[in-house]
Formats: structure tokens, sequence, C-alpha cells
């Protein structure tokens, strides 16, 4: 940066308070919209004569474009603009929301939400990342990926209230047309965006693109068809890893020949930026793996609608944001690794104390002090691992090293909601079988038919349903299964648990190799760093 910009940006007033909350809105509106698609499912397969299966693929479909293409996109922003880059992922998702609003059939859903939707997040996210990087400076950079963060982390978190309100009480179209109206007045403001120039290299990465395509795209969809109990599982991911594998040895081939490359691997020679994004990662992967288990743990146990859900969680959504706002302000001289090391602890400790609760809490608000640890814990992450991990980048690299960062979030908290949602449905499954098999009360001719009706039917069903289904058996019997349900479905919720608790252990680790490293100038570039 030269000195004028370094001034420019470093400025903390009204023009650049407003900047930030216009991009906090934009991220809130990425991240919101897959929620409200998510719990609209129902709404839409009613109003446009469709299957779940097809909307459930449509919502698979966007979350795999927009991971396939991140990379390729990041140098798309460079090639094009950063701002222009930004205003067409805006537009495309305008483009999706708008769709959904006059969405007659499955078809349109694919092609405007999932495909230029998805297309227009991969070009969104490091694109904004990047602007952050060029528009602000010092404090007031920190303080706006804190904001950015915490609107990210908070949507995630609140999106199933907002959108079971208003599939509710309005209609699953007028989510989407708030969503455009958001949109709208993010790009009226767009002046007050300064684009951030791109002085590399322009050439194309061909070969590199096709990779990172094949790698990512592939990985995540091993990932997506593991969610929803498909098979291939295997082949996918490891044809991902492979595709991954063959991207890195062609960058590093590329980069020895002195030819342009998709993404300059020396990024990865810096200790700063891998441990970034790692952590980046497992703090996605403890977000992900909560916002599966804490929802169904609501709504299955407690029997709560997403209103009532949503509520529940509100200790955890509003702690994370006001936490990270406060820390974006007030963290001052403080090291990014302390700061980082306590919010995995109090993720963990939050996360950890959740698990004894899930077999006798009978009211949402016994979560309330572990929800307040583990949202006060992300709270910390937020605030500063994108900055810690791009704060240092030189100009001409930051969107290449923007569009990993993303796509690091974006694969952890993927492989959070799978990982939980499939080790909760194996457990449930395997403990439903074993305890009906093992019952005295139940007929022995009935128990292998029993639980291969309900081993399929149960993970989605509440007590109250459950006795829907058994209405002709014996009261015993009932009784009996609604125990084996109630038991195996608690277990089930414990150890899919483990996965948020294993991944914020993981980052509380890795924190202490943060505190091993150097202090960072904020404005350095790679070059003018140590590396190692």
């Amino acid at each position: 940066m030269n000195e004028d910009t370094s001034a420019d940006a470093s400025s903390e007033g009204p023009h650049s308070s407003r900047l930030a909350m216009l991009l906090a809105a934009a991220m809130f509106v990425l991240v919101v919209d897959t929620s409200l698609m998510n719990v609209s499912i129902s709404a839409v397969v009613d109003d446009l004569d469709t299957t779940v299966s097809g909307v459930q693929s449509a919502i698979a479909l966007e979350a795999l474009v927009s991971a396939a293409f991140i990379l390729i996109s990041s140098k798309v922003g460079d090639l094009i603009g950063r701002k222009r880059a930004y205003v067409l992922g805006l537009l495309a998702y305008a483009i999706g929301a708008l769709a959904m609003t006059l969405a007659q059939n499955l078809t349109t859903i694919i092609v405007f939400w999932a495909i230029i939707g998805g297309l227009g997040a991969s070009l969104l996210l490091p694109a904004m990342q990047s602007l952050i990087h060029g528009n602000f400076d010092g404090s007031a950079r920190k303080k706006t990926y804190a904001l950015v963060g915490a609107a990210a982390a908070i949507a995630a978190a609140v999106g199933p209230l907002l959108g079971g309100f208003v599939t509710t009480y309005l209609s699953w179209r007028v989510g989407f047309l708030l969503e455009a109206l958001v949109i709208a007045v993010v790009l009226v403001n767009i002046k007050l965006v300064r684009d951030v120039a791109y002085t590399g290299p322009r050439q194309v990465d061909l070969v590199g693109a096709a990779l990172s395509v094949v790698g990512m795209g592939a990985v995540v969809l091993g990932i997506l068809v593991w969610q929803e109990g498909g098979e291939a599982v295997g082949v996918l991911i490891v044809a991902g890893l492979v595709g991954l594998a063959a991207l890195a040895y062609w960058l590093v081939r590329r980069k020895r020949q002195g030819k342009p490359t998709l993404l300059d691997p020396d990024l990865f020679r810096f200790p700063h930026f891998r441990v970034g994004i790692s952590q980046q990662m497992l703090q996605q992967i403890t977000l992900g793996g909560a916002m599966i288990v804490l929802p169904i743990f609501l709504q299955m146990t407690l029997e709560y609608n997403a209103m009532e859900a949503g509520l529940s969680l509100a200790p955890l959504s509003l702690s994370m944001f006001a936490v990270a706002m406060i820390a974006g302000r007030k963290s001052g001289k403080r090291r990014a690794s302390s700061v980082v090391r306590w919010g995995f602890a109090l993720t963990t400790l939050g996360m950890v104390l959740i698990i004894p609760l899930v077999p006798r809490a009978d009211f949402g608000w016994w979560l309330i002090g572990p929800l307040l640890l583990a949202g006060s814990g992300l709270g910390l992450l937020v605030s500063q691992l994108n900055n810690y991990t791009l704060a240092p980048i030189a100009e001409e690299r930051v969107s290449e090293a923007a569009g990993v960062n993303s796509a690091a979030g974006s694969f952890g908290l993927s492989f959070g909601l799978a990982v939980a949602g499939g080790l909760m449905l194996a457990a449930l499954s395997f403990s439903f079988n074993e305890m009906t098999q093992d019952s005295t009360v139940i007929p022995a001719a009935q128990k292998d038919q029993i639980a291969a009706t309900l081993e399929d039917d149960a993970q989605i069903m509440s007590n109250t349903q459950l006795d829907t289904l058994l209405a002709d058996e014996p009261q015993a019997v009932q009784a009996e299964i609604r125990e084996i349900n109630t038991d195996a479905r608690d277990l089930s919720l414990q150890i899919a648990l483990l996965v948020p608790v294993l991944a914020s252990l993981l980052g509380l680790l890795n924190s202490i190799r943060m505190g091993r490293l150097p202090e960072i100038t904020p404005t350095a570039s790679i070059e003018d760093t140590t590396l190692g």
C-alpha cells in the first residue's frame, strides 16, 4: 500500500463504519440464504409440486458450485477487478433470490439459485475479503473483519429462526425477496467501496483452474453424498484429494518454471498463513457440527418448533456477535494467538458442558450457560482469524489468499455438518437396533420389523410423532419403543457433539503453535517477512 492509500483506509469515520456495515450485510445475506432454503424445503415442495430429494439436490448443487469454483473465481476477481467481482457476485445472488420469489418449477431453482447463485458466492467471498484488506488498515481492518465474521456466524445461528418465522407466517418467497432488497441497498452504496488494483501476472493458468475445480468439487461432493447417506463416498473424496495433490504439484512445477499460476504456492511457505487457514477450518468445523446437532436436539428431544429452537440458540448467536464486536475494538495490542487461544478454550468448554445436559435438559434454557461460553469463544475467533491470516499478504496476492481462506472455511463448515450428521445417524441406527434386539418387552417376532422400520424414520421423529406411528401397538410396546428412541437419540446426539468438541480442542492445541510465531506487521508483504 502507498501512503495515501493507507491513510485513506485507516480512517475510522462514518464512511468507514458505513462501508463495514454494508460488507457485513452482504455476508449476512450470503450465509442466511442457505438456512432459509433448508427450513423452506416443505413449503417449496408443496408450492412447486416437486420432491424433497429434488430440492435437497439443488441445495447440494449450490454448495458444490461455490466450493468448486472458489479458487478460480479469486483469480477472475484479480483479472476483472475485485470491486467488479464483488458487484457481479452480489448481482448473481440477487438474480438467484429474485428467481426464488417467482419460481414455478425446480428447473428455475437449479439454474438460477443453485448454479448462478453458487457462482456468485464463489466470486463474492474472496472479493469481499480482498476489499476489506484494501479498504481498511490497522484497527479499522481488524474491526471490519470481526464485524463481517460475526455477521456470518450470527446468520448461521439465527438463519433457521428467521427462515422459520418468514415461512410460517408469511411465505418462503418473501424471505428471498427480502434478501434481494438487502442486496439492492448494498449495491446502491457501492461507491463507498474503493477498488483494489491487482499488479500481478494476468495470464490464466487453465490447467490449474481445471484441477482446482475437480479437486475441490469432488471433495465437497463426497462430503455432501456422505451427508445424504449415498454411495461411492470414498471414491469421490479420494478423487478430490488426488485432484488437489495434482494441483499442488502443478503449481510448484509452474512456479519453478517461472510461469503464471492459479495460486502462488509460496503462500503456503508463510507460517502465519498456514496456521491461519487451519484455524479458520477448525472454527468452521466446530460451528458446523454445533449447528446441525443443537437444532436437532431442540426440535427432536424438546419438540420445539423452528422459532422456539432459534430463540433457544439466541445465547450462542448473540454472545458470538457481541464478543466479536468488543474483541474487534478492544483487543488492541494483545497478541492474536492469545485471543484465539482463549476463543478455542471457551468454545471447547461450552461444547463439553452440553454433552451431559443432552439426556437431562427438559427446557432449552438449560443450555444458556454453555451456549454463552461457546458463543463467546467463537466471537473471539471470528474477531481475529481473517485478519491474522490475510493481514501480512501483499496486495497482488491477497485475492488468492482470500480464496484459499474462504475455501478452507467453506470446507470446514461442510465437513462439520456432514461428519456430525453422519455420526449422529450412524450412532442412532446402531444403538436403536441394538436396544430393540435386547428388549425383553418387544415380542421377538416384531423386533426385526420394528428395528428395520424405525431405524430409517426415528431420526426425524419426536416421541409425539412416534406415538402416531405406533398407535396400533400395545401400550407396553409403545412405552418401550419411546424409551428406546429417547435413549438412542440422546446417545447419538452426544456422540455427534464430539465433532465440535474435538475440532475446537485441536484449535486450542494449534493456538500454542500460533503463540510461538513472531508477531507480524499488518501491511508487510510476504517478501519482507521471514518465511518458514
